[in-house]
């Protein structure tokens, strides 16, 4: 992880973040031009309505371009959901995903939160392992059909001791 510079925007992430999940998730998996659509205009949204004290997003480069990001998005009820995690192929096992992961944790309890919760799908094992790790359990899993393939969704959630106020 030489050289990596951790920033939270810059001009062109959005579409460097959505690039490198459409490219990533169209080889590995197949899916379609609506994952790709529905990536950027997520996050485009997200990024023009992002308030600092609610949400959190960072952004990993290198010298070669974008090499990871994540997001933790505080807008629902349901708690902090954690978007947009991705680690660009050739850093995979590097330690970033993880450095990554323990910096949006890192705010969410800064933040006050006490729950983070995130929607992946099964066969994505390195980040699940990292999610396992970092304490996530799974709350929900079924089979959707979306993006063009067949995928078993599973929605996983973290939750997170209050703050005490001694």
């Amino acid at each position: 992880m030489q050289g990596v510079e951790f920033i939270d925007y810059y001009p062109g992430v959005i579409g460097e973040v959505t690039c490198l999940h459409a490219v990533y998730y169209a080889e590995n998996w197949g899916f379609d031009l609506s994952f790709e659509a529905q990536v950027g205009r997520e996050l485009a949204e997200f990024m023009a309505r992002l308030d600092p004290d609610r949400d959190f997003f960072l952004a990993a480069r290198d010298q070669d371009g974008l090499v990871g990001a994540v997001a933790m998005d505080g807008t629902s009820e349901e708690g902090v959901r954690l978007r947009w995690f991705i680690v660009r192929p050739d850093q995979h096992g590097s330690g970033l995903g993880r450095r990554l992961l323990e910096r949006a944790l890192d705010f969410v309890r800064a933040a006050g939160h006490e729950r983070v919760f995130l929607w992946t799908f099964e066969g994505l094992d390195a980040a699940r392992k990292l999610y396992d790790q970092a304490g996530f359990t799974v709350a929900e899993e079924h089979l959707v059909e979306q993006w063009g393939d067949s995928i078993k969704e599973q929605k996983l959630v973290l939750e997170l001791q209050a703050p005490r106020s001694d």
